[in-house]
């Protein structure tokens, strides 16, 4: 199994969906449909018929195999865009974080999603879908530059603004956001109006729902 992102608290089933999701470079899609294709009968990741026993057994049976991380599509350019957006029920509550990486030129290549915990606030959640775009795009790519476009303007001010994070607890996640920039020449960010599309929103949102699963 690859090295997982930290994480926030997560219940043991979501921790343990988060370790398959770590495995396939956190393609959301990949590992949901691993899940799926491992819990018997007709039921899934999110099948309200599938028992927790099966899905423990499920997630177990993939952890001690061979999941290893789908082909990397080849992008059109050196440069990158990057959407990211984290999710909170509750704020705090269970929580998830997106992110979708494209080329320049508009050709998807990658959408990323996680569970960040079960007990965690919106902002947290926006930090934690910026390291893991920006880690999975420099770990699949050499990227020269990136548009980041994400709607947290308390992400913003500490990462592009110089303020220190004023979120408690951050501060890993922050230095993780910092050092991963650093490598990367040219980056700048694009702010998100609530009204603006984001893709990776809907990725967050599965995050969200993975953060609750099980006994919390």
């Amino acid at each position: 199994m690859s090295d997982r992102l930290p994480a926030e608290y997560l219940p043991p089933l979501p921790a343990q969906v988060d370790a398959v999701l770590a495995a396939v470079g956190y393609e959301l899609a990949t590992a949901i449909d691993a899940v799926d294709d491992e819990v018997p009968g007709f039921g899934g990741l999110f099948d309200p018929a599938t028992a927790h026993g099966e899905l423990r057994d499920a997630l177990e049976r993939l952890q001690s195999s061979d999941l290893t991380r789908p082909a990397v599509p080849e992008p059109t350019t050196d440069g990158f865009v990057l959407y990211v957006d984290g999710s909170s029920r509750g704020n705090p509550g269970p929580a998830g974080a997106g992110a979708v990486v494209l080329d320049t030129d508009g050709t998807e290549l990658a959408r990323l999603g996680r569970p960040v915990g079960s007990r965690t606030g919106n902002n947290t959640a926006e930090y934690v879908a910026l390291q893991l775009g920006l880690t999975e795009l420099t770990t699949r790519y050499d990227p020269r530059s990136v548009e980041v476009r994400i709607d947290s303007m308390t992400v913003i001010r500490d990462v592009w603004g110089g303020d220190d994070p004023t979120e408690p607890g951050v501060d890993a996640y922050s230095d993780a956001v910092a050092e991963l920039l650093a490598g990367i020449p040219d980056h700048r960010y694009t702010h998100l109006a609530d009204s603006d599309p984001n893709p990776a929103d809907a990725l967050a949102t599965v995050g969200a729902d993975i953060a609750a699963i099980g006994p919390q």
